[in-house]
């Protein structure tokens, strides 16, 4: 099997059983474009960036031309943070990918085996690396030393390119539901209070998820993110943003 220096930064710091930490291609194939607390962190970006609009939209002596703004205003923030966060999300896999080749040839270049251990140690976990032997951190050893030399610089795959299309989607299409009271209710009011449930409920649905990936307690965490979401959006209303 042809193993890939570039790997993931999940699959790089697995626990070795009978093969090392190093991304090959059954280790990538296993790995989700986007985990789940990827997938809760856009949507919540997205959230918190609509609710920005929104939030700031006086319906005192709003009309239909000053919905319109608010709604081109919402989707194109949203449009625009989502196509800057997909950019980042990619830059992220490049950095990744180029630490893990660094990782490797220092372990390759290591004048003794104690300092080739130190760096694999250091690539890991703290708490995994404490219950590494010695033995253990040399079969690793031995495994990078036998790759063969990289033949080009890292480069981004199609999982790359699906996972920042991802990002961009959660981010964009989670304005929608906050914003869809204000195309179908033609009172702003009305629309602008449905528009906040929504918003309340999307938040406390979204740190209901993170507490279920991360084993934190759910309820709990869905209402904290309600309060961080408006402290967030309030907080970002006042700065002018």
């Amino acid at each position: 099997m042809t193993n890939d220096w570039r790997g993931d930064s999940s699959t790089s710091r697995r626990i070795p059983g009978t093969t090392p930490p190093v991304a090959g291609p059954a280790y990538r194939s296993s790995r989700r474009v986007l985990e789940p607390p990827e997938r809760i962190s856009e949507v919540l970006f997205g959230l918190i960036m609509v609710l920005t609009i929104t939030g700031s939209f006086s319906v005192a002596a709003a009309g239909h031309e000053d919905v319109r703004t608010m709604l081109i205003g919402a989707f194109g923030c949203n449009l625009a943070w989502g196509l800057i966060d997909a950019v980042m999300y990619l830059m992220n896999c490049l950095s990744t990918q180029a630490e893990n080749v660094r990782a490797v040839l220092a372990v390759r270049r290591a004048t003794d085996p104690q300092e080739a251990h130190r760096v694999i140690a250091g690539a890991l976990p703290p708490l995994v690396a404490s219950v590494f032997q010695p033995q253990e951190l040399e079969r690793v050893r031995l495994f990078l030393n036998g790759l063969p030399e990289p033949s080009a610089p890292p480069g981004l795959r199609a999982r790359d390119c699906w996972g920042a299309v991802g990002v961009f989607l959660l981010v964009v299409l989670s304005t929608c539901p906050v914003v869809l009271p204000f195309l179908f209710v033609h009172e702003p009011m009305l629309a602008l209070r449905i528009s906040n449930a929504i918003a309340i409920g999307m938040l406390f649905l979204t740190g209901y998820a993170f507490g279920s990936v991360t084993g934190y307690h759910r309820w709990a965490m869905g209402t904290a993110m309600v309060g961080v979401g408006c402290v967030l959006v309030g907080l970002t209303i006042a700065l002018g943003g």
